[in-house]
């Protein structure tokens, strides 16, 4: 009799660790507490996938000897409280998904960044060449592609919720780009808990394996001097001064790995100091992975990044405008605004997570000369700014505002959307909020030249 799997939650992870488990022998049963989309749906239809959905059935769930969860259920759910007291084995599906198969992975997590750093990777390992996947808080699962096909490599996204389940997940290649506070109602608001959840992506590994890290967080940093960290350290600094093998010199990124090498930011397609941190981790890790640099080098010419992050829509009348709704912390509006050297027209605002805009008025004063507040309730980001910027405005309409945007924008200026903010005041998701910009600019591009014409 084949060994029963329980998954919890039937997303894209769920659905995938099921598709694993079925192609490796196991007895599977899926069950969600929320109603299962039609596509995931279909799928364990066609494999004949026991499911439930709207309920978990504690008998089905605790007759099995593993339980894999969906990395969204957080580890206070009801249901995982009783799984603990029987004494079943949890675990997630990246470690699931890690125990069957003997590609290697590169595993990336930081509180921002990290979807860049992911993707840039990826491309980098694929452009020299490897059999590589792109997985975990980003494209599909990586319980799915392990499913699917067989890779060398597996580069993975992980959020902290995807590294709380880890017992023996081991990466060849662990980065950590940066520790901030956030998800905090997760972690019982101890900013160690969260912490230490992001320091699971090294438990497990040996000397052998490389562990690329940026120091001069001071989280990082003070964690790095605490903790005895047993794989190779690869620190990554932008300290013109710092000793550490990968860093920023003023004017290139410098690397002392296997060989060493120099690349200037303007040979890549990315801007902005976070991204300097984001490119020297992709390289290190690419690199050290065996990519070739001629590889790299011209792969940092063709990456294109996903959209939301800082990606230049189009210019009209000489002024660009910029689309950075990713942005829903003030850590993140911090890069954005340190990546241009040009005025800036702010668009902020949405739901505010508790934001201490002190860390980004210094820079606000020094670049920006209008904030445009998109938002229901303003009064926070007014009261911050209202003595720190000449003009502000109020709009709860996105043609409206790529209308003041221009009107008040001279040749030159670029006008930035980095809210600061979580959107579902007046959207969605930041990819809904980001989307209506977008295609707010260019509807007002083609009226622009149509006028001219």
């Amino acid at each position: 009799m084949s060994e029963r799997v329980a998954i919890l939650g039937a997303g894209e992870s769920g659905t995938g660790a099921a598709l694993l488990a079925k192609a490796r022998g196991f007895d599977v049963f899926v069950s969600d507490q929320g109603p299962i989309k039609d596509n995931y749906k279909s799928e364990l239809q066609l494999e004949n996938i026991q499911y439930e959905e709207n309920q978990h059935s504690e008998d089905k769930i605790l007759s099995a000897s593993l339980i894999i969860k969906s990395p969204g259920i957080p580890l206070k759910a009801a249901i995982i409280k009783k799984i603990k007291k029987a004494g079943l084995s949890i675990i997630d599906e990246i470690e699931f998904a890690s125990l069957h198969t003997d590609g290697k992975i590169i595993a990336i997590t930081g509180t921002n960044g990290k979807t860049t750093t992911t993707l840039l990777t990826y491309h980098l390992m694929k452009e020299s060449g490897f059999r590589v996947a792109l997985a975990g808080n980003v494209g599909f699962s990586m319980a799915r592609q392990v499913a699917k096909e067989k890779h060398d490599w597996y580069v993975l996204e992980m959020s902290s919720f995807q590294l709380d389940c880890i017992k023996t997940f081991k990466p060849e290649l662990g980065v950590l780009l940066n520790i901030t506070p956030d998800h905090l109602d997760r972690y019982e608001y101890s900013l160690d808990n969260y912490v230490n959840s992001k320091f699971q992506l090294i438990q497990n590994m040996g000397p052998e394996q490389h562990f690329i890290y940026y120091v001069n967080d001071p989280i990082i940093e003070r964690e790095v001097n605490r903790r005895t960290l047993i794989p190779h350290q690869i620190p990554v600094s932008l300290d013109p001064s710092s000793k550490a093998p990968v860093h920023f010199d003023g004017e290139k990124m410098n690397f002392r790995l296997k060989e060493a090498f120099r690349i200037a930011q303007a040979e890549t397609t990315l801007k902005g100091p976070h991204n300097l941190i984001n490119t020297m981790a992709a390289v290190s890790a690419a690199f050290i992975a065996g990519a070739s640099l001629g590889s790299i080098k011209s792969g940092l010419k063709t990456f294109i990044n996903a959209p939301h992050r800082l990606e230049s829509v189009t210019t009209i009348k000489g002024v660009e405008f910029v689309n950075d709704s990713k942005a829903t912390n003030v850590d993140s509006v911090v890069y954005g605004l340190g990546s241009y050297d040009k005025p800036l027209i702010w668009i902020a605002g949405g739901v505010d997570k508790g934001n201490d805009y002190n860390i980004i008025k210094d820079e606000v004063k020094k670049k920006v000369k209008v904030l445009i507040c998109l938002g229901k309730d303003n009064d926070k980001l007014k009261k911050a700014f209202g003595d720190v910027v000449e003009e502000i405005f109020e709009t709860q309409s996105v043609t409206e505002l790529v209308q003041i945007a221009l009107k008040v924008a001279q040749a030159g200026d670029v006008v930035l959307l980095s809210p600061a903010c979580a959107s579902f005041d007046l959207f969605k998701n930041y990819e809904d909020r980001g989307d209506q910009f977008r295609k707010a600019v260019l509807d007002l591009k083609k009226e622009v030249e149509t006028q001219t014409v």
